[in-house]
């Protein structure tokens, strides 16, 4: 079972930037939920502006960050290949967590960071699946118990 973002109700995926507020998760931005956090980004900026970040396998090039292009008008995409449209944020996340100009304490706690947003979406699924099994008992022992009434209290009525 799906974990649902509070904020727009669609599912979370794993590769979603996402926030928590009062144990609840929710999309850090609804309308693109796979975008860099800024956090991610800040480090992009300071330690990947000088070189490749991102290789578009579709044209077969390498980008710096700042060449990547942001379709405005079709979604407010970013981070896409300029030629042929390809997200490549992912490509760009990857980059940063291998990218040997980062510290590397600022890599581990980046990387860190990351798969802790990952942990929680799953264990979030998985308590959701839980309760799901546990409604599901309880409802099958309600009908079972409110059967076994009715045909206590259809014996009782029998003569």
């Amino acid at each position: 079972m799906q974990v649902n973002c509070t904020k727009c109700s669609q599912p979370i995926a794993l590769t979603d930037a996402i926030e928590s507020s009062g144990g609840r998760l929710s999309h850090a931005d609804c309308k693109r939920p796979q975008v860099l956090t800024p956090e991610e980004r800040a480090l992009v900026f300071v330690y990947c502006s000088q070189h490749a970040v991102a290789r578009c396998p579709s044209c077969d090039r390498s980008f710096r960050f700042s060449e990547l292009a942001a379709d405005l008008m079709g979604g407010g995409r970013t981070n896409i290949c300029p030629q042929c449209r390809r997200d490549l944020t992912e490509d760009v996340r990857a980059h940063l967590f291998s990218c040997a100009m980062l510290p590397s304490e600022v890599r581990r706690r980046a990387q860190a960071v990351r798969e802790a947003a990952q942990h929680l979406v799953k264990q979030s699924q998985e308590l959701r699946d839980k309760s799901d099994v546990a409604i599901r008992e309880a409802e099958a022992a309600l009908f079972q118990r409110q059967r076994a009434l009715r045909e206590v209290m259809a014996q009782r009525k029998a003569p």
